[in-house]
Protein backbone atom coordinates (compact mmCIF):
# COMPACT_ATOMS: atom_id res chain seq x y z
CA UNK A 1 0.00 0.00 0.00
CA UNK A 2 1.14 3.56 -0.65
CA UNK A 3 2.63 5.39 2.36
CA UNK A 4 0.75 8.61 1.51
CA UNK A 5 -2.32 9.63 -0.44
CA UNK A 6 -2.60 12.88 -2.39
CA UNK A 7 -5.68 14.36 -4.07
CA UNK A 8 -7.48 17.57 -5.02
CA UNK A 9 -10.96 18.46 -3.75
CA UNK A 10 -13.48 21.18 -4.60
CA UNK A 11 -15.42 22.81 -1.75
CA UNK A 12 -19.11 21.92 -2.00
CA UNK A 13 -21.89 24.47 -1.52
CA UNK A 14 -23.07 23.10 1.83
CA UNK A 15 -19.54 23.35 3.25
CA UNK A 16 -19.08 26.98 2.17
CA UNK A 17 -17.39 28.90 4.99
CA UNK A 18 -16.33 25.79 6.92
CA UNK A 19 -13.02 25.60 8.70
CA UNK A 20 -10.57 23.55 6.63
CA UNK A 21 -10.28 20.74 9.17
CA UNK A 22 -14.07 20.34 9.23
CA UNK A 23 -14.17 20.32 5.44
CA UNK A 24 -11.48 17.64 5.28
CA UNK A 25 -13.19 15.56 7.97
CA UNK A 26 -16.23 15.24 5.70
CA UNK A 27 -14.10 13.76 2.93
CA UNK A 28 -11.85 11.63 5.13
CA UNK A 29 -14.20 10.30 7.75
CA UNK A 30 -11.70 7.86 9.23
CA UNK A 31 -9.47 10.78 10.27
CA UNK A 32 -10.18 12.67 13.46
CA UNK A 33 -10.34 16.46 13.32
CA UNK A 34 -7.29 16.59 15.58
CA UNK A 35 -5.19 14.52 13.16
CA UNK A 36 -6.33 16.61 10.19
CA UNK A 37 -5.40 19.79 12.08
CA UNK A 38 -1.89 18.42 12.54
CA UNK A 39 -1.65 17.56 8.85
CA UNK A 40 -2.72 21.07 7.86
CA UNK A 41 -0.34 22.64 10.39
CA UNK A 42 2.51 20.56 8.94
CA UNK A 43 1.92 22.20 5.55
CA UNK A 44 0.33 19.26 3.72
CA UNK A 45 -2.84 21.17 2.68
CA UNK A 46 -3.18 23.98 0.14
CA UNK A 47 -6.06 26.24 -0.85
CA UNK A 48 -5.87 27.26 -4.51
CA UNK A 49 -2.17 26.40 -4.43
CA UNK A 50 -1.35 28.41 -1.30
CA UNK A 51 -0.42 26.59 1.94
CA UNK A 52 -3.41 26.55 4.28
CA UNK A 53 -3.53 27.89 7.83
CA UNK A 54 -4.87 25.52 10.54
CA UNK A 55 -7.89 27.74 11.32
CA UNK A 56 -8.50 28.91 7.76
CA UNK A 57 -12.01 28.82 6.35
CA UNK A 58 -12.72 27.53 2.86
CA UNK A 59 -15.40 28.65 0.42
CA UNK A 60 -17.43 27.08 -2.35
CA UNK A 61 -15.54 26.38 -5.52
CA UNK A 62 -12.06 26.59 -3.97
CA UNK A 63 -9.59 23.82 -4.78
CA UNK A 64 -8.13 22.05 -1.77
CA UNK A 65 -4.98 19.99 -2.31
CA UNK A 66 -4.18 17.53 0.45
CA UNK A 67 -1.44 15.00 1.14
CA UNK A 68 -2.18 12.44 3.86
CA UNK A 69 1.20 11.31 5.21
CA UNK A 70 -0.29 9.55 8.26
CA UNK A 71 -2.75 6.67 8.50
CA UNK A 72 -6.28 7.28 9.81
CA UNK A 73 -6.91 7.13 13.54
CA UNK A 74 -10.58 6.20 13.98
CA UNK A 75 -11.14 3.38 11.54
CA UNK A 76 -13.25 0.26 11.82
CA UNK A 77 -11.12 -2.88 12.04
CA UNK A 78 -11.38 -4.44 8.56
CA UNK A 79 -12.64 -8.05 8.55
CA UNK A 80 -13.11 -10.40 5.61
CA UNK A 81 -16.70 -11.39 6.41
CA UNK A 82 -19.26 -12.59 3.84
CA UNK A 83 -21.92 -10.09 2.81
CA UNK A 84 -24.67 -10.27 0.20
CA UNK A 85 -24.34 -7.08 -1.86
CA UNK A 86 -27.57 -6.09 -3.63
CA UNK A 87 -26.30 -2.95 -5.38
CA UNK A 88 -23.14 -0.89 -5.63
CA UNK A 89 -21.88 2.20 -7.43
CA UNK A 90 -19.33 4.94 -6.74
CA UNK A 91 -21.46 6.42 -3.95
CA UNK A 92 -23.43 3.56 -2.41
CA UNK A 93 -23.26 -0.06 -1.40
CA UNK A 94 -26.49 -1.79 -0.37
CA UNK A 95 -26.40 -5.10 1.49
CA UNK A 96 -28.83 -7.76 2.64
CA UNK A 97 -27.89 -7.86 6.34
CA UNK A 98 -28.08 -11.31 7.90
CA UNK A 99 -29.81 -11.76 11.26
CA UNK A 100 -27.67 -11.42 14.41
CA UNK A 101 -25.09 -9.17 12.69
CA UNK A 102 -25.17 -5.61 14.01
CA UNK A 103 -24.63 -2.63 11.72
CA UNK A 104 -21.54 -1.13 13.39
CA UNK A 105 -19.49 -1.59 16.57
CA UNK A 106 -21.34 -0.59 19.72
CA UNK A 107 -20.95 -1.22 23.42
CA UNK A 108 -18.79 -4.30 23.96
CA UNK A 109 -19.10 -5.45 20.35
CA UNK A 110 -16.09 -4.27 18.36
CA UNK A 111 -15.97 -6.83 15.55
CA UNK A 112 -18.14 -8.99 13.34
CA UNK A 113 -20.33 -6.09 12.21
CA UNK A 114 -21.47 -4.90 8.80
CA UNK A 115 -19.15 -1.90 9.14
CA UNK A 116 -16.13 -4.15 9.80
CA UNK A 117 -16.96 -6.29 6.76
CA UNK A 118 -17.48 -3.26 4.51
CA UNK A 119 -14.29 -1.59 5.71
CA UNK A 120 -12.38 -4.61 4.44
CA UNK A 121 -14.41 -4.62 1.21
CA UNK A 122 -13.71 -0.92 0.53
CA UNK A 123 -10.03 -1.28 1.39
CA UNK A 124 -9.73 -3.94 -1.31
CA UNK A 125 -11.22 -1.49 -3.82
CA UNK A 126 -9.03 1.50 -3.00
CA UNK A 127 -5.83 -0.33 -2.11
CA UNK A 128 -5.40 2.20 0.70
CA UNK A 129 -6.33 1.20 4.22
CA UNK A 130 -9.42 3.04 5.46
CA UNK A 131 -9.37 5.76 2.81
CA UNK A 132 -13.15 5.32 2.64
CA UNK A 133 -15.34 4.84 5.69
CA UNK A 134 -18.63 2.92 5.33
CA UNK A 135 -21.39 5.29 6.41
CA UNK A 136 -24.39 3.43 7.85
CA UNK A 137 -27.29 5.65 6.80
CA UNK A 138 -30.11 4.02 8.77
CA UNK A 139 -30.48 1.33 11.40
CA UNK A 140 -31.76 -2.22 11.55
CA UNK A 141 -32.09 -4.02 14.86
CA UNK A 142 -29.44 -6.68 15.43
CA UNK A 143 -31.88 -9.56 14.91
CA UNK A 144 -33.76 -7.95 12.01
CA UNK A 145 -32.50 -9.06 8.62
CA UNK A 146 -32.70 -7.25 5.30
CA UNK A 147 -31.79 -4.16 3.32
CA UNK A 148 -29.20 -1.80 4.74
CA UNK A 149 -27.97 1.26 2.78
CA UNK A 150 -24.36 2.32 3.27
CA UNK A 151 -22.80 5.46 1.81
CA UNK A 152 -19.21 5.46 0.59
CA UNK A 153 -18.74 9.23 0.76
CA UNK A 154 -20.14 12.27 2.53
CA UNK A 155 -22.46 13.72 -0.14
CA UNK A 156 -24.35 10.47 -0.55
CA UNK A 157 -24.57 10.04 3.22
CA UNK A 158 -25.90 13.57 3.69
CA UNK A 159 -28.53 13.30 0.95
CA UNK A 160 -29.82 9.94 2.14
CA UNK A 161 -29.91 11.06 5.77
CA UNK A 162 -32.08 14.02 4.76
CA UNK A 163 -34.42 11.71 2.82
CA UNK A 164 -34.81 9.49 5.89
CA UNK A 165 -35.39 12.47 8.18
CA UNK A 166 -38.10 13.80 5.85
CA UNK A 167 -39.77 10.38 5.50
CA UNK A 168 -39.19 10.40 1.73
CA UNK A 169 -37.92 6.81 1.65
CA UNK A 170 -40.48 4.01 1.30
CA UNK A 171 -39.83 0.73 3.08
CA UNK A 172 -41.60 -2.61 3.31
CA UNK A 173 -40.96 -5.36 5.85
CA UNK A 174 -42.09 -8.96 6.23
CA UNK A 175 -43.14 -10.13 9.68
CA UNK A 176 -44.56 -13.33 11.12
CA UNK A 177 -47.02 -12.46 13.86
CA UNK A 178 -49.10 -14.25 16.42
CA UNK A 179 -52.79 -14.85 15.78
CA UNK A 180 -54.83 -13.47 12.89
CA UNK A 181 -55.96 -9.87 12.39
CA UNK A 182 -59.67 -9.67 11.58
CA UNK A 183 -59.11 -7.90 8.25
CA UNK A 184 -56.50 -8.18 5.51
CA UNK A 185 -55.59 -4.50 5.87
CA UNK A 186 -55.05 -2.64 9.15
CA UNK A 187 -52.94 0.19 10.58
CA UNK A 188 -51.63 1.78 13.75
CA UNK A 189 -51.05 5.50 14.26
CA UNK A 190 -50.23 5.46 17.98
CA UNK A 191 -47.39 7.75 19.02
CA UNK A 192 -44.23 5.98 20.22
CA UNK A 193 -41.92 7.02 23.05
CA UNK A 194 -39.66 5.57 25.70
CA UNK A 195 -41.32 3.11 28.02
CA UNK A 196 -42.37 5.00 31.18
CA UNK A 197 -40.67 2.50 33.49
CA UNK A 198 -37.99 0.98 31.24
CA UNK A 199 -36.61 4.07 29.50
CA UNK A 200 -33.74 3.36 27.18
CA UNK A 201 -34.63 -0.33 26.87
CA UNK A 202 -38.09 -0.60 25.33
CA UNK A 203 -40.34 1.70 23.37
CA UNK A 204 -44.04 2.02 24.06
CA UNK A 205 -47.37 3.46 22.92
CA UNK A 206 -48.33 3.99 26.57
CA UNK A 207 -50.03 7.38 27.15
CA UNK A 208 -47.27 8.23 29.63
CA UNK A 209 -44.41 7.22 27.32
CA UNK A 210 -41.52 9.68 27.43
CA UNK A 211 -40.56 11.84 24.44
CA UNK A 212 -43.38 10.33 22.39
CA UNK A 213 -43.43 11.14 18.67
CA UNK A 214 -46.10 10.56 16.05
CA UNK A 215 -45.85 7.27 14.19
CA UNK A 216 -47.84 5.50 11.49
CA UNK A 217 -47.60 1.97 10.08
CA UNK A 218 -49.82 0.29 7.52
CA UNK A 219 -50.12 -3.51 7.34
CA UNK A 220 -51.47 -6.12 4.94
CA UNK A 221 -51.98 -9.83 5.62
CA UNK A 222 -50.24 -12.07 3.08
CA UNK A 223 -50.90 -15.54 4.52
CA UNK A 224 -52.82 -17.00 7.43
CA UNK A 225 -51.91 -20.10 9.46
CA UNK A 226 -53.22 -21.75 12.60
CA UNK A 227 -52.50 -19.19 15.30
CA UNK A 228 -50.14 -17.09 13.14
CA UNK A 229 -50.02 -14.80 10.12
CA UNK A 230 -47.50 -13.46 7.63
CA UNK A 231 -47.87 -9.70 7.12
CA UNK A 232 -46.15 -6.97 5.19
CA UNK A 233 -45.57 -3.71 7.06
CA UNK A 234 -45.21 -0.25 5.52
CA UNK A 235 -43.81 2.20 8.10
CA UNK A 236 -44.47 5.81 7.11
CA UNK A 237 -42.30 7.20 9.92
CA UNK A 238 -39.00 6.01 11.35
CA UNK A 239 -39.39 5.52 15.09
CA UNK A 240 -37.19 3.12 17.03
CA UNK A 241 -38.72 -0.40 17.02
CA UNK A 242 -41.78 1.07 15.26
CA UNK A 243 -43.11 -2.07 13.54
CA UNK A 244 -42.47 -4.26 16.56
CA UNK A 245 -44.16 -1.81 18.92
CA UNK A 246 -47.17 -1.14 16.69
CA UNK A 247 -47.86 -4.84 16.14
CA UNK A 248 -47.54 -5.65 19.84
CA UNK A 249 -49.82 -2.71 20.65
CA UNK A 250 -52.51 -4.21 18.41
CA UNK A 251 -52.17 -7.61 20.10
CA UNK A 252 -50.24 -9.28 17.27
CA UNK A 253 -46.58 -9.29 18.41
CA UNK A 254 -43.88 -10.55 16.08
CA UNK A 255 -42.99 -14.11 16.99
CA UNK A 256 -39.84 -14.70 19.06
CA UNK A 257 -39.59 -11.00 19.92
CA UNK A 258 -37.87 -11.03 23.30
CA UNK A 259 -38.90 -7.42 24.09
CA UNK A 260 -42.46 -7.09 22.84
CA UNK A 261 -43.66 -10.68 22.75
CA UNK A 262 -42.04 -11.94 25.93
CA UNK A 263 -44.75 -14.02 27.60
CA UNK A 264 -45.74 -17.67 27.95
CA UNK A 265 -45.77 -18.11 24.15
CA UNK A 266 -42.17 -16.96 23.63
CA UNK A 267 -40.66 -20.46 23.93
CA UNK A 268 -43.24 -21.83 21.49
CA UNK A 269 -42.29 -19.06 19.07
CA UNK A 270 -38.62 -20.01 19.38
CA UNK A 271 -39.41 -23.50 18.16
CA UNK A 272 -40.24 -21.78 14.87
CA UNK A 273 -37.40 -19.25 14.75
CA UNK A 274 -34.73 -18.18 17.24
CA UNK A 275 -34.99 -14.41 16.67
CA UNK A 276 -37.73 -11.87 15.99
CA UNK A 277 -39.26 -12.78 12.61
CA UNK A 278 -38.80 -9.39 10.93
CA UNK A 279 -37.13 -8.81 7.55
CA UNK A 280 -36.55 -5.53 5.69
CA UNK A 281 -37.76 -6.69 2.29
CA UNK A 282 -37.91 -3.62 0.04
CA UNK A 283 -36.82 0.01 -0.18
CA UNK A 284 -37.46 2.91 -2.59
CA UNK A 285 -35.47 6.15 -2.62
CA UNK A 286 -33.96 8.79 -4.87
CA UNK A 287 -30.32 8.18 -5.69
CA UNK A 288 -28.38 10.77 -3.66
CA UNK A 289 -26.31 11.98 -6.63
CA UNK A 290 -28.18 11.17 -9.85
CA UNK A 291 -31.66 11.72 -8.39
CA UNK A 292 -32.97 8.62 -10.19
CA UNK A 293 -35.65 6.60 -8.42
CA UNK A 294 -34.33 3.30 -7.09
CA UNK A 295 -36.23 0.26 -5.85
CA UNK A 296 -34.49 -2.75 -4.35
CA UNK A 297 -35.71 -6.02 -2.86
CA UNK A 298 -33.96 -8.54 -0.63
CA UNK A 299 -34.90 -12.17 -0.11
CA UNK A 300 -35.56 -13.31 3.43
CA UNK A 301 -32.92 -15.59 5.02
CA UNK A 302 -33.26 -19.34 5.49
CA UNK A 303 -34.51 -19.22 9.09
CA UNK A 304 -37.43 -17.03 8.04
CA UNK A 305 -38.42 -19.38 5.19
CA UNK A 306 -38.05 -22.41 7.43
CA UNK A 307 -40.42 -20.88 9.97
CA UNK A 308 -42.97 -20.29 7.21
CA UNK A 309 -42.65 -23.87 5.97
CA UNK A 310 -43.27 -25.17 9.49
CA UNK A 311 -46.40 -23.07 9.75
CA UNK A 312 -47.66 -24.07 6.29
CA UNK A 313 -47.22 -27.76 7.05
CA UNK A 314 -48.72 -27.59 10.57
Amino acid sequence: MKPAYETDLIVEDYLDGSRIDRFLSRHFRNYSTHRLQRIVQAGFAKVNGIPAEPLQRVFRGQQISILLPEPPDKTYQPEALPLEILYEDAWLVIVNKPPAMIAHPAGNIHSGTVANALQHYLDQQTGIRSLLRPGIVHRLDQFTSGILIVAKEHLGHRSLSIQFQQNRISKAYLAIIRDQPPGDHFENDAAIGEHPTQAGVCMSTHPQAKKAKSAYTRFEVLERYTGYSLVRAFPQTGRLHQIRVHLADLGFPIIADAFYGNDERLETDRCLISRQALHAEQIEFAHPVTGLKMKLSAGAPDDFHQALERLRSA
